[in-house]
């Protein structure tokens, strides 16, 4: 029954999928058509892609085997917009976890509540927040009621994934024992404070797995706390109502669940309780009843990003495409005023490089 990947057993989902599927060669050639989209121009890929039959077929023997190991990460830093820590594992590595994603990913997200948005194919931050306005709507009667927003994110998130209760969810799912072992070859690869502790930014497997840990948080919102307006996406969630001491009231409750089941700690700080009409700050966007704007450091570090020497097209429209999610006529007309700018500077700038340079060859002539 390969059709779905899926049966129901006991009223518990299991995968059909099995091992040797999975590391099959035509899933490892499947998966590398999906890595190296975008990708072939990098010396690692191009590298990679010279031998492939051969290294391929040497990744499918050691995983037939069982003596596959995984490689050590490259380890960097990113601001988005805050600091981040990136562990980038090398090609055979990345190829694996396409291999097992592309397996994976379709059946737990049939697990999935519909409202956990993040890393899932026709989901995200767009959609997340387009239920978060749908929700406004229900829950204040098309704007007849006050709507209360709990708005909550965790606390060092990735870093703080238990590994040992991380394995124990999946294997609730998945019956083959060789493929678990292989999810917890690629789990135990990394750690981050302490042994046991922790998943890599970065591994295309790291955004299915905190996905499949959070799932339990979401299955305890819906079915325990029983919210009916509760959006996740990744560690950021709310729940609305017209409540207020009904959002104070839940809000020990998943703090003990979270820390009790998941050892996770909501950021004491980032606890907001507020009216949605007073502005409700997710996913980057300022929320409101019937519109949202860009937040004010979002706004800040697009402008900041619009370098007027290097500004590429592709960077102004992908900015230009984000804001149209949202009231920003003003702004979309603000960065089309300054990449303006930027080419009246840049061609200013060339025309007197171009006279500077012609004195200076006439200087030299005249020498």
């Amino acid at each position: 029954m390969r059709g779905g990947g899926f049966f129901k057993a006991m009223s518990k989902i299991l995968l059909c999928h099995d091992y040797n599927h999975i590391i099959s060669l035509e899933n490892l050639l499947e998966a590398w058509k999906e890595f190296v989209r975008g990708k072939r121009s990098r010396n690692d890929v191009q590298e990679f892609e010279r031998n492939l039959m051969a290294n391929i077929i040497s990744l499918h023997r050691v995983l037939v085997a069982k003596t596959y190991t995984h490689s050590a990460y490259q380890a960097f830093k990113i601001s988005d917009p805050k600091s981040r820590d990136i562990h980038k594992a090398n090609i055979r590595d990345r190829l694996l976890h396409h291999a097992l994603h592309r397996i994976l990913s379709p059946f737990f997200a049939k697990t999935f509540i519909t409202d956990s948005n993040s890393c899932q194919k026709g989901k995200g931050t767009h959609r997340a927040l387009n239920r978060f306005r749908k929700f406004v709507g229900i829950v204040s009667e098309n704007n007849t009621h006050t709507v209360w927003a709990l708005k909550c994110d965790i606390k060092k998130f990735f870093a703080n994934i238990d590994q040992a209760i991380l394995l124990d969810i999946v294997a609730k799912y998945i019956p083959d024992n060789n493929i678990i072992w292989l999810i917890s070859v690629i789990i135990q690869s990394f750690h981050s404070s302490a042994h046991g502790v922790g998943l890599p930014l970065g591994n295309l497997t790291s955004q299915l797995f905190v996905n499949i840990y959070m799932n339990e948080f979401d299955q305890f919102m819906k079915h325990k706390i029983k919210a009916k307006h509760y959006i996740r996406y990744s560690d950021d969630f709310v729940v609305l109502s017209r409540s207020r001491s009904y959002l104070e009231n839940i809000l020990p409750n998943m703090q003990e669940f979270l820390g009790r089941k998941l050892k996770l700690i909501i950021h004491p700080d980032k606890i907001f309780i507020q009216t949605v009409a007073s502005g409700v700050d997710f996913l980057g966007w300022v929320n409101f009843p019937d519109h949202r704007i860009l937040r004010t450091t979002t706004k800040k570090r697009m402008f900041k990003n619009i370098k007027i020497k290097e500004t590429k097209t592709e960077t102004v429209q992908s900015y230009l495409g984000l804001i149209i999610h949202g009231n920003n006529w003003k702004l979309c007309q603000q960065i089309k005023s300054k990449v303006a700018e930027g080419k009246g500077a840049s061609k200013q700038k060339a025309e007197q490089d171009a006279t500077r340079n012609g004195l200076k060859a006439k200087n030299w002539q005249m020498k």
